[in-house]
């Protein structure tokens, strides 16, 4: 397992080691020492989300602010999404900036976000799945959005979509009602 960093700092990119034979291939989606052992953080998986989503759908700017916070372990083992980090922590160097990739059942990318930090994605195939190892249970009190579509943010949202035939995309009247995110 390798993990490369994202340009906001505490979000990650893994890469597997992918085994294939006749029969297909073989890798290790998470295993929570190596994450340990790689990035000196603890992962402990507390409840596992999963989403279907047609192409065109954005989930998100979605993030948990509470004292412990939830930190994500994301991965797309059906379709293709381009899963999106916003950097929401108004101390940090990147606050209000982003950074994204292609994840897909073919590449077997996942990305790791720590606590504090926004995540979304797009999705670019019709039933694309997304799985969601999370830290913390849901904690609605605490759950906070921003709305994807932020021009201060300006997600590449049609440059990334025109490579998938993307023209419309639909989010949630609650994503697409959220605040936009409240640059210094």
């Amino acid at each position: 397992m390798s993990f490369t960093p994202l340009k906001i700092a505490g979000a990650w990119l893994h890469t597997p080691t992918i085994f294939p034979d006749e029969r297909g291939d073989f890798h290790e989606v998470f295993k929570a020492s190596e994450v340990e052992s790689a990035l000196g953080r603890t992962f402990p998986v507390l409840q596992v989300n999963q989403s279907v989503s047609k192409k065109g759908v954005v989930r998100g700017i979605h993030w948990t602010d509470s004292d412990q916070g939830q930190a994500k372990y994301v991965s797309c083992p059906r379709g293709s999404i381009w899963d999106f980090v916003v950097d929401v922590r108004p101390e940090s160097p990147t606050y209000g900036q982003w950074d994204g990739v292609i994840l897909s059942q073919k590449n077997a990318l996942a990305v790791l976000v720590s606590e504090g930090i926004g995540h979304g994605f797009l999705s670019l195939e019709d039933n694309s799945v997304t799985r969601y190892l999370c830290t913390t249970e849901f904690d609605p009190v605490n759950e906070r959005a921003i709305n994807p579509f932020d021009p201060e943010i300006a997600l590449s949202f049609t440059e990334i979509g025109e490579g998938f035939g993307l023209t419309e995309f639909t989010a949630s009247s609650k994503d697409s009602a959220a605040a936009y995110l409240e640059l210094k």
